[in-house]
């Protein structure tokens, strides 16, 4: 999401701890700037009543803000915690049931349903849980708090635009503790640009509407330059003597390459001798799985920038159609 809740844990894993802004400015008088520069923005006040009244900091988004763990897990252990058989039959059952709403949403934005519906199960398990935060308290708290207050200011001024815009109640307005919003898990700022109306009710309502989800994680896809005539790559196996250094998403080279090179798939059958952009990827270090990727792995990786997410991604969306 050109910043999604794991760019925003990424960024806070690199700052030093700030003190809060509580020690200057009180809440309230946060909230009457925020109030200020949002009338000046064109919401209304009415809006702003009704999404704003009665709000008090969240202990509990500093508390998860504040204590954010490195990331430890092996390739292994993230790859069998989300490519669980149980993950797979669900993805099979969401493609099964929304498969007239995907289809639309291929032929509008040309992206593969299967990927979609891989997304959609890494961030909300297919709709099951989308957050139970208040979007707009949780981020007027980590405005006010002021370890990134410009960045979520932005984040609240634009979560009270799509309130503003009537595309969903301020009580519907749920997410994460950071702020990432609906069945995409979009921050506010993406949504402005990406989110789409895919069912033509006049809202782009990516918490209650199934194709307005779909359509949107589609949508970024396709802004980020997915290429639907692609595969986002394929496990293979490497020949003997392959040098681990050369295993790197920035070592691209034509995939008639790596098959000269002795790249074959795991069958030990030939790849297809293409002109295709490729990396090889040793996610779990020399000795473990190994991965051809093609420029759709780097689209996915837009959408959170995590070689890990990304691969499970491909591999779940290989499995779910």
């Amino acid at each position: 999401m050109l910043f999604n809740r794991r760019l925003i844990l990424a960024a806070t894993m690199a700052l030093p701890a700030a003190p809060a802004m509580a020690a200057t400015q009180s809440f309230e008088a946060f909230l009457d700037g925020v109030r200020t520069e949002a009338r000046r923005q064109g919401v209304s006040a009415a809006t702003l009543q009704r999404a704003l009244s009665g709000i008090r900091p969240n202990d509990r988004v500093l508390e998860l803000d504040r204590r954010q763990p490195e990331f430890t897990q092996t390739w292994e252990q993230y790859r069998d915690a989300r490519l669980s058989q149980s993950r797979i039959d669900g993805g099979r059952r969401a493609f099964a049931e929304n498969r007239a709403t995907l289809e639309a949403v291929q032929g509008r934005f040309r992206v593969s349903p299967r990927v979609v519906v891989a997304i959609w199960g890494l961030e909300t398990n297919y709709g099951g849980f989308t957050g139970n935060f208040n979007v707009v308290q949780s981020l007027a708290t980590l405005a006010w708090d002021g370890r990134r207050s410009a960045y979520f200011r932005n984040e609240l001024l634009a979560a009270l635009k799509i309130l503003d815009g009537g595309h969903v109640a301020p009580d519907r307005m749920v997410g994460s503790w950071a702020g990432a919003m609906g069945h995409p898990q979009f921050m506010p700022s993406n949504f402005d640009r990406l989110a789409v109306d895919m069912d033509g009710d006049g809202r782009r309502n990516i918490w209650d509407s199934k194709p307005d989800a779909l359509g949107s994680i589609a949508n970024y896809l396709a802004r980020s330059g997915w290429r639907e005539e692609e595969l986002w790559g394929r496990e293979v196996v490497l020949p003997p003597g392959f040098n681990p250094e050369d295993a790197r998403r920035e070592n691209t080279r034509p995939l008639r390459d790596w098959v000269r090179m002795g790249v074959r798939r795991p069958d030990g059958s030939a790849l297809p001798a293409l002109d295709l952009d490729t990396a090889i990827l040793l996610p779990g270090g020399a000795g473990g799985q190994a991965f051809a990727v093609y420029p759709n792995f780097n689209v996915i990786r837009r959408y959170n920038p995590s070689n890990f997410y990304a691969l499970v991604v491909g591999l779940l969306s290989d499995r779910v159609a």
